[in-house]
């Protein structure tokens, strides 16, 4: 069971047919005069379904306020046309469904809204179909990926332990030590970071076991221990774009619109936009990425409160990298992934292809990011042929790759719990300000921060909370703690000098 989500991967897509691409569903600019009663910031997952949860209790006296020119967020697509007269959808953002459903169970959200409008989306086999590879070519080190996932699974179980005799949290990376799981070789290495797809010392132990459990693991409430991912040359957005489209008017929808203000008091809200335009509100719910908020993109007057901005600072914004080439034919593997072990961690590991016969066709990832396009594809090229020492490796014809850290509007990927973690800090990233600042996504979600399913939730709770408060039935906002404490006092301070 691989969280593909938390991972500085580095995909590898070469493509052979493929359904032409489709114009995707936008709203116009046009706005009431109007003030609305709710500013959601942000048309991604949480946004769209909190406007719709507004909708259907009632509320409609609301505007997305959207800095793209479409509505999606994250989840963005790009069109590859390296072969003239062939066009190739490809995910930038998210592309996997994690966590589908088992039999007739729980079936995660997003899974629904793939079914209500016919996204297609293909079961992936991460854990079977794999060809491993090092720099002398074809390396079979298999068996050691069963080694890793026993190792986690290991982890786990005492993360588990952890919690219920209330121990500290600790690293990911502490956590294979204890458990006598440390690499030894460079195989062991990739192995590990092919299950584990993040910087484990940048990641709490048991944050991300649970992380997991209520994703994949059916006895601990999860979906299925299955992805899927979307193939659909319509895009994964669809699904929110599309749901969109069954309840949103083109007045309830400001697009291209930056924001940079949020001025808040306990009578309600006055959003500035980079172009100076102001709107008002009664309440504003921020579905901002992490790093957006993190970075201070975004000025609040006041400022917000000590409580707040440790809560926004306690969590690690991920970047995952995805590279995309494209040849004219294929001389790859046949596996649906491929490993590639060297002795730098991260150097280019996690290798896809996408012309494979059930489809159609961090740290190191914030270093690429600062690198040209010409000196990543040298890099990428210079693994490719010495994954394939006895073959004549043609350029790409076509490359690309989205710089996720670098741009303003995400400032990384998805969101992730660092070590020493606590639950408070999670209850406060998510609580209300004067309960007229509202906070939604995946990072405010305790059980799914990091997945589509979290920023669904999310959404889905704060649009209920809002409707009361618009509504005037039972508005109690989201509590929060001034002080997230620890358990124990450090000892220095009972030390006589």
């Amino acid at each position: 069971m691989r969280q593909i989500h938390f991972a500085l991967l580095l995909g590898f897509a070469a493509f052979a047919t493929a359904l032409p691409s489709s114009p995707s569903t936008t709203h116009n600019n046009h706005r009431s005069t109007k003030d609305p009663k709710v500013l959601i910031l942000g048309g991604g997952v949480a946004g769209v379904i909190a406007a719709r949860t507004l909708h259907l209790n009632g509320v409609n006296e609301f505007l997305i306020v959207e800095a793209r020119d479409e509505l999606g967020g994250r989840m963005q697509n790009y069109t590859i046309a390296g072969i003239p007269g062939k066009l190739y959808t490809v995910e930038l953002g998210p592309n996997w469904i994690q966590g589908t459903q088992t039999d007739n169970g729980k079936a995660n959200p997003i899974l629904t809204l793939a079914r209500k409008y016919n996204v297609t989306n293909q079961p992936s086999d991460l854990d079977g179909s794999i060809t491993t590879y090092d720099s002398g070519g074809f390396k079979d080190y298999r068996d050691l990926l069963n080694t890793s996932v026993n190792q986690l699974d290991e982890i786990r179980a005492v993360a588990g332990e952890r919690v219920r005799t209330q121990q500290v949290d600790l690293s990911l990376q502490s956590a294979y030590g204890i458990t006598g799981a440390t690499p030894k070789n460079m195989y062991e290495a990739v192995c590990q970071y092919y299950e584990v797809d993040w910087s484990p010392d940048q990641t709490s132990w048991i944050a991300s076991t649970w992380n997991n459990n209520f994703t994949f693991d059916v006895d601990m409430g999860g979906f299925s221990n299955k992805s899927n991912l979307c193939i659909d040359q319509r895009g994964f957005k669809t699904i929110i774009q599309a749901e969109a489209a069954d309840f949103l008017h083109p007045e309830q929808v400001a697009l291209n619109s930056v924001v940079t203000t949020i001025a808040y008091s306990g009578d309600g809200v006055t959003v500035t936009l980079k172009n100076g335009t102001t709107l008002t509100a009664d309440y504003v719910l921020c579905t901002f990425s992490l790093g957006v908020l993190q970075y201070g993109d975004i000025a609040f007057k006041p400022a917000l409160p000590s409580w707040k901005i440790e809560a926004i600072q306690s969590m690690v914004m991920a970047t995952y990298t995805k590279i995309f080439l494209q040849f004219k034919k294929k001389f790859w593997f046949d596996t649906e992934m491929a490993i590639y072990a060297d002795k730098e961690r991260g150097w280019y590991p996690i290798w896809q292809s996408l012309d494979h016969k059930d489809f159609f066709l961090g740290d190191f990832s914030l270093r690429i990011e600062g690198m040209q396009d010409s000196d990543v594809q040298k890099e990428v090229m210079k693994v490719l042929r010495a994954m394939y020492p006895n073959m004549t490796i043609p350029e790409p014809v076509a490359f690309h790759f989205k710089r996720w850290h670098a741009d303003p509007l995400f400032r990384g990927s998805y969101s992730n719990w660092p070590p020493s973690f606590f639950p408070s800090h999670s209850d406060n990233l998510r609580a209300t300000v004067d309960k007229r600042l509202w906070f939604a996504g995946e990072a405010t979600s305790l059980k799914y921060y990091g997945f589509l399913q979290g920023a669904y939730f999310e959404g889905l709770n704060a649009g209920e909370e809002i409707a009361k408060c618009v509504n005037d039935t039972a508005c109690t906002g989201r509590k929060h703690l001034n002080s997230v404490l620890d358990a124990f006092p450090y000892p220095f301070f009972n030390i006589t000098p």
